[in-house]
C-alpha cells in the first residue's frame, strides 16, 4: 500500500511540475529593444530602458536614474493603455535627475502626473506633446537608442 501512494505522489508532483512551467504569454517573449540616455551639459542623469514583444510589438519601459537605488512597486513589466505612449516630461527650471520623469502620454488634452518629488503636476498635450512653459517632452518610441540633451530644450512657445 505504500508503494502506490508512493506512485500517486510522484504523478501529481509530475503534473504540478508541468502546469508550473507552462508558458503564460502564449509563446510571446519580451526582449530588450533599446535605451536612452537623459544627459544635462554632456552628463548621463539617467536613462529609459525599453523592452518590446516580439508578437505584439507592444513597448514596455522604466527609468533609471543615476544614484537613486529604489525598487518599483510592481511587479513585471510595466503595462500601458492602448491609448497611450511612453514618454519623457522634463522641467525646463530643475536641475539634476529630479528634472525628468517618464510618463504615460495621452493624446490630447489636459493630463496630470507626478514628477520626481511626487507633486502632482497638471499639463496640456497636443498630439502626444506637453505644450507648457514649465515641462516639455518627447516620444520615446521616436528616440530608441539616442542620447537626449535636456538642456537644448525646445522654446516654450515650439511644440518640438
Amino acid at each position: 500500500m505504500r508503494m502506490q501512494e508512493l506512485n500517486r505522489w510522484q504523478h501529481a508532483t509530475r503534473i504540478i511540475i508541468i502546469m508550473t512551467t507552462s508558458d503564460p504569454t502564449g509563446g510571446d517573449k519580451v526582449v530588450y529593444f533599446g535605451v536612452i540616455n537623459i544627459n544635462e551639459n554632456g552628463r548621463t542623469m539617467g536613462s529609459v530602458d525599453i523592452w518590446r514583444s516580439l508578437l505584439t510589438k507592444e513597448m514596455f519601459c522604466e527609468e533609471k536614474r543615476l544614484g537613486i537605488l529604489e525598487i518599483v512597486d510592481y511587479l513585471g513589466m510595466p503595462k500601458i493603455d492602448k491609448d497611450k505612449k511612453w514618454a519623457v516630461a522634463i522641467n525646463r527650471s530643475f536641475k539634476g535627475h529630479q528634472r525628468w520623469r517618464l510618463i504615460k502620454m495621452i493624446k490630447e488634452g489636459k493630463m496630470t502626473f507626478t514628477d520626481a518629488d511626487d507633486n502632482a503636476v497638471e499639463v496640456n498635450v497636443k498630439d502626444f506633446k506637453i505644450v507648457d512653459p514649465e515641462w516639455w517632452s518627447f516620444l520615446v518610441e521616436e528616440n530608441v537608442n539616442r542620447n537626449i540633451e535636456v538642456t537644448d530644450a525646445p522654446t516654450k512657445n515650439d511644440t518640438r
